[in-house]
């Protein structure tokens, strides 16, 4: 972890610069219970730095620093917090996401996310903001990263941001956190205009099971949320990166496979699959008895167990996460990987696909792509008794999307009958077969 690191540089600090003075900030010292030995902090800012910081800093170079070392902070209004844009340097914009934020804050409860205890959404001036980010994009910045918890909460901002991007000539490329079931008809029709890789929406869902919405007081309106997935998903060209949870309150292997399931029947995009974490501040130890949460005490403090979930099926879950990534949402192999579960539940099948791939490489990591898709087309041909022929034709058609890759030598031999046949006219690696 970044923070543990930055601790263990802070002692070094210490060690051999005795009078520098530092400083920690941000969420994991702003909640109790404190879980990281912050012995080596001369000061804690909790809550938002943004004026905070400079006032101390101000206070310690003026010899006038403050006795007490723990400075607790109000929420600062954003209309006295200067944007920080123009600091971004050359080599920033021309290497680096730019992460920008339009406000602060989320309305909603969902005890699992630090967000939920903001009093209030905030706003920074919009007038101020497109101003500043005419400016960076004058200096050739492409790539913006909007951190708001809710972007699309006030439409009329939305559609302003919206129609900045628009009016500017591709390529670009912008990022946005939004409400699953908040897209009226405005708000769509200029999604819908966005080019190809240029809108890329993320979307957390956790689950779709309404009663473990309850459970953790996050809103879910199945139906919108379906209704938006669908029209992302077929009427406009917009990324979208969806969010599913492990380990909720309540919450069973079978219901997060429904989950699952239903997620790829609505949308072939990207689906990323966390493990719940109990963060200091939230909501979510109410849950710690009723349904037997045990969480590590070691950052990111992964959720352990569950009533429903056992230790061993959520560490077998950890990893059906990492190949998941590595099959599914990596796009190396975007449709071949859907013969795994051709014949039923996605969850059920994928489930026997990470278990059994995890004992050919008894690890998550440091496998290559050229061994990944010689497992699975191991794994297609020898336990799901499917024809290699199909297999290949299937995971060549996924793999040559790129120019320049060389084809693997454990499908070199396919690859020349299908290149036979395709010249006779009867296949080629861009028809599916099903």
């Amino acid at each position: 972890m970044e923070r543990l690191g930055g601790l263990r540089t802070s002692a070094c600090n210490k060690k051999v610069s005795p009078d520098a003075k530092v400083i920690l900030g941000g969420p994991e010292v702003s909640h109790k219970p404190f879980r990281v030995n912050f012995d080596n902090a001369d000061y804690i800012i909790q809550g938002e730095g943004d004026l905070a910081f400079y006032e101390l800093c101000k206070k310690i170079i003026a010899g006038n620093a403050p006795v007490e070392n723990i400075i607790k902070m109000s929420m600062p209004s954003l209309k006295n917090v200067a944007l920080p844009y123009r600091y971004y340097t050359d080599d920033d914009i021309k290497n680096r996401y730019i992460y920008v934020e339009a406000s602060r804050g989320c309305p909603f409860a969902c005890e699992f996310c630090l967000s939920s205890m903001d009093e209030k959404v905030r706003s920074f001036d919009l007038d101020t903001l497109l101003e500043e980010f005419e400016l960076l994009w004058q200096r050739g910045a492409r790539n913006f990263k909007f951190i708001d918890r809710t972007f699309n909460l006030n439409i009329k901002t939305a559609n302003l941001l919206l129609d900045f991007f628009l009016k500017k000539p591709p390529p670009y490329f912008a990022h946005f956190e939004v409400v699953p079931d908040h897209f009226p008809d405005s708000l769509k029709s200029k999604i819908a205009l966005f080019s190809e890789g240029a809108l890329q929406l993320e979307i957390g869902i956790q689950t779709l099971n309404e009663q473990i919405a309850n459970n953790i007081s996050r809103p879910l309106k199945l139906d919108k949320i379906k209704e938006n997935i669908k029209f992302l998903e077929h009427e406009t060209k917009t990324h979208m990166h969806l969010d599913l949870i492990v380990g909720l309150p309540g919450e069973s292997l079978e219901s997060f496979g429904a989950n699952l399931d239903e997620l790829v029947r609505l949308s072939s995009c990207e689906i990323q699959i966390g493990i719940l974490k109990k963060l200091s501040g939230t909501y979510i130890n109410r849950h710690d008895i009723e349904h037997g949460m045990i969480y590590s005490d070691i950052p990111p403090y992964d959720v352990l167990q569950t009533s429903k979930l056992s230790f061993h099926e959520i560490g077998v879950m950890k990893r059906f996460s990492r190949f998941w990534d590595l099959t599914y949402n990596s796009g190396n192999f975007k449709e071949s990987v859907k013969l795994i579960w051709q014949d039923g539940s996605v969850f059920e099948n994928f489930y026997k696909f990470s278990l059994w791939i995890y004992t050919q490489t008894d690890s998550t990591w440091q496998i290559s792509l050229q061994r990944l898709g010689e497992l699975l087309f191991r794994y297609l041909c020898e336990v799901k008794n499917l024809t290699p022929e199909l297999v290949a034709e299937r995971m060549l058609s996924d793999m040559m999307k790129l120019k320049g890759r060389a084809i693997p030598e454990y499908l070199k031999e396919y690859a020349i009958g299908i290149s036979t046949r395709n010249k006779e006219g009867t296949s080629g690696f861009n028809k599916r077969q099903h």
